[in-house]
């Protein structure tokens, strides 16, 4: 799984290289915004677009796909922007919402893929292309497995290697001892390893 840097920050600093926010702007943004101005609404959207749409391509590979997460993703920031209380970072807030909202839309597809009895066309490799619109069908099939034997693992495995955020954001976002992260990250990263090389 690809580490990650201060490079990637949001609040503050830089999304790959590309200044954000500047210095204190998501804070003044977010306080104008709770305080139902409508143009900072907007303009703190505007801004967040590209880095949900990054957090959610991580996911969903197929452009198409995760613009559609990324538009539930900022919704939902919208709507419950007045319930972010500043525990936690900012960027770990957002990356919350929009890591769920890809596997959210990951899962909607998959269930309308069934529902079709769709199978995969012949010469496709499915560790990288599926049916369900080009998703990662071998990373996602996986974490849903991982999700499902083992619950307690997959935020904070989520946030670290697919949100990319660091383990002490990790630690703050979820309220969880550095210690306990990291162990769950590393448990997480072996049942992955695991499945992705032997599959289901």
């Amino acid at each position: 799984m690809r580490n990650s840097s201060s490079a990637d920050a949001i609040p503050g600093g830089t999304e790959r290289g590309i200044r954000v926010f500047e210095e204190g702007e998501p804070e003044r943004l977010v306080a104008a915004a709770r305080a139902g101005d409508p143009g900072a609404m907007e303009y703190l959207l505007a801004k967040l677009r590209p880095v949900v749409l990054r957090r959610c391509s991580r996911f969903l590979p197929h452009h198409a796909d995760a613009e559609e997460a990324a538009q539930d993703a900022l919704l939902s920031i919208s709507t419950h922007l007045g319930k972010y209380d500043g525990r936690g970072s900012f960027q770990g807030w957002v990356t919350v919402i929009a890591s769920n909202a890809a596997r959210s839309t990951y899962r909607s597809m998959r269930r309308r893929a069934e529902d079709s009895h769709a199978d995969l066309p012949e010469h496709v490799d499915p560790r990288t292309t599926s049916v369900i619109a080009g998703t990662r069908l071998d990373v996602m099939e996986a974490l849903a497995a991982l999700e499902q034997q083992h619950p307690a693992l997959v935020e904070s495995f989520v946030l670290r290697d697919l949100g990319d955020l660091t383990y002490a954001q990790v630690a703050e976002q979820l309220d969880t001892p550095m210690g306990t992260v990291k162990d769950r990250i590393q448990k997480a990263r072996r049942f992955m390893r695991e499945r992705l090389v032997t599959g289901p």
